[in-house]
Parts: structure tokens; C-alpha cells; sequence
């Protein structure tokens, strides 16, 4: 009996795995190196950092699994926030506040869905559009002034806790996890999003509806993006017009580094929550060893580029 071996597989599993020795192996040593980091305080104030880039990058994922990339989740997450922060200040209640950040999140992320697939317009394009003119739209409405919140039980959403020890947005994070996990593993959905990754004629000929599919891919993009900026405005008390800046990077780093292929068809959500957290404890682990913010900024990039010279390698 001959033995094969599946190097394909093996390679797949391996870099799967990649993602969560790395982030092991930053434990162990930012564990030495600083004995501030393994405290309780510290990890549970990363997990709080780290659950704004989760919930981008979640959506982020299921867009780069489809072949596509989004630019816009930064400003979208900008707009919703101040028109959620915006209609509070105006006198309107939490629920209708909420409701409407998340709606016009939907809406934007499915404004990009048309222009990419009815459109015909690259994703890359489409979406530095989009993010440029949701910028200017952010920076008009506010007139470039925070929008204070001042609403208590809005502020408990990113600010509460469970248990007096657990921050709210961090429960978030780990439900929109096991949600969008659902919907990538266990929907037809999610296996309709994998094989336009892998090769969208093979699957418009299978009988997926490619458009209808970008425009829903794209519209839960936006709604999670939507969701993030609701909870960063009610954790900050106040909606920042330039909040969510370079955030849309941090989502597609976090995506790439959980060994999600950049172009498509191979990934998965567990990946992009670990290549968060790597993001988010390399940033705490820095800080704490007192590294300039520069330098930060070049070992990021650094971690970055191994992780898609990888990919390619792949």
C-alpha cells in the first residue's frame, strides 16, 4: 500500500497555525520582558483595544475570502458613530440612534456591493472612493467638533462591563465571533462566499448569484464596521470626526495574518480573531517596554510583510 502525502494540506494546517504559535510565542516573551503584561488589568484592557479591529476585520474577512478588499470600514465606521451620536444630541432616543448607525451602516457597505458588482468598478477603486467620500461627509456633519454623548445606557455599550470585570465591548467581540463563524462554516452563505474567492466564473456557472452575493458580502461588512463605530463612540462618550483613521489597515492586517489569502478562497474567522490579538498585544507589548510609537509602527509593518510574503509564497 503506497502512502501519499498531502504537502497542500500540511502547508495550509502549518500556516494556520502559524498565527497562533506567533501569538504564544509574543506572550511568552513579552511575559519575561515586562511584568506589568501578564496582569489581569493589562490583558483585559488589550481585549477591550482589540475588539474594535475584531469587529471590522470579521467583516473584512468574509470580503477578502470573496476576492474582494474594503477600504471604506474606517469612514463608515466614522459616520455611523456621529450620526448615531448625532441624532442622541438632537434629543431621539438610544434604540432609534442605534438602529439608524447600523442601518446606514448596511446601506454603505451595500453602496460598495453595487459598485464592484454591478458597477464592474475594482474593489480597490471602489472602496478609496467610497472611504474619501465618506471622510468628507463625516468632516461635514460634525463641522469637525466631537458630538458629545450624553445618553447613560447608549455610554454603557462600549463602557459597562459583565461582572464588574469583563468590558462590554469585548462580550461583543466574542458574539459577533461565533455569529460570523456560523455564517462562514455552517451557511450555504458562507460556502458560496469561499467559492467566489476561489473562482468566481466556477461558481457563477454553479449557479451562485454573484451580485446579490458582493452586495450582501459587502453590506455585512458595513454593518459590522457600523457596529464598531456605535460602540467606540459610546466608549470614548463622544463621536471624533476622524475616529476609525488607518483602522481599515489594522482590519486587513489582522485578516492576512490570520492566514486568510488575500486572493480568496482560502481562510478562516478563527485566524483573523488571533491575528487581532497578535496586532493588539505587539502594540501593548511595545508600549510597555517604553518603544517609541515610530518604531511601532516599522515592527508592525514589519510582521506585516512576512506574513504576505507568505501568503504569496503560498
Amino acid at each position: 500500500m503506497t502512502l501519499h502525502f498531502d504537502w497542500s494540506r500540511a502547508t495550509t494546517i502549518l500556516q494556520r497555525l502559524g498565527s497562533v504559535i506567533g501569538l504564544v510565542l509574543l506572550f511568552i516573551v513579552l511575559s519575561i520582558m515586562s511584568p506589568d503584561f501578564l496582569t489581569t488589568g493589562n490583558l483585559l484592557t488589550v481585549l477591550r483595544q482589540v475588539s474594535i479591529n475584531a469587529l471590522i476585520a470579521f467583516g473584512m474577512t468574509f470580503v477578502i475570502l470573496a476576492g474582494g478588499i474594503d477600504l471604506s470600514v474606517g469612514a463608515i465606521l466614522a459616520l455611523t458613530g456621529a450620526v448615531a451620536a448625532g441624532l442622541m444630541a438632537a434629543g431621539h432616543g438610544m434604540a432609534l440612534a442605534v438602529g439608524a448607525g447600523l442601518g446606514l451602516g448596511l446601506v454603505l457597505g451595500m453602496v460598495n456591493g453595487v459598485l464592484v458588482s454591478w458597477g464592474k468598478v475594482a474593489p480597490f477603486i471602489a472602496t478609496l472612493g467610497t472611504m474619501t467620500l465618506l471622510r468628507g461627509l463625516t468632516l461635514s456633519y460634525t463641522q469637525g467638533s466631537p458630538i458629545p454623548v450624553t445618553d447613560k445606557g447608549f455610554a454603557l455599550l462600549g463602557g459597562g462591563y459583565v461582572g464588574h470585570l469583563v468590558p462590554l465591548p469585548v462580550v461583543w467581540m466574542f458574539i459577533a465571533f461565533v455569529v460570523c463563524g456560523f455564517l462562514l462554516r455552517g451557511t450555504v452563505f458562507g460556502r458560496h462566499v469561499v467559492a467566489i474567492g476561489g473562482n468566481e466564473e466556477a461558481a457563477r456557472l454553479s449557479g451562485v448569484r454573484i451580485s446579490p452575493m458582493k452586495l450582501a458580502i459587502y453590506g455585512l461588512s458595513g454593518l459590522l464596521s457600523a457596529f464598531a463605530g456605535i460602540v467606540l463612540t459610546s466608549r470614548l462618550y463622544s463621536a471624533q470626526a476622524t475616529a476609525g483613521a488607518g483602522y481599515e489597515l489594522d482590519a486587513i492586517a489582522a485578516v492576512v495574518l490570520g492566514g486568510t489569502s488575500l486572493a480568496g478562497g482560502r481562510g478562516w474567522l478563527f485566524g483573523t480573531l488571533v491575528g487581532a490579538l497578535l496586532i493588539g498585544f505587539l502594540n501593548n507589548g511595545l508600549n510597555l517596554l517604553g518603544v517609541s510609537s515610530f518604531y511601532q509602527q516599522v515592527v508592525k509593518g514589519i510582521v506585516i510583510l512576512i506574513a504576505v510574503l507568505l501568503d504569496r509564497r503560498q
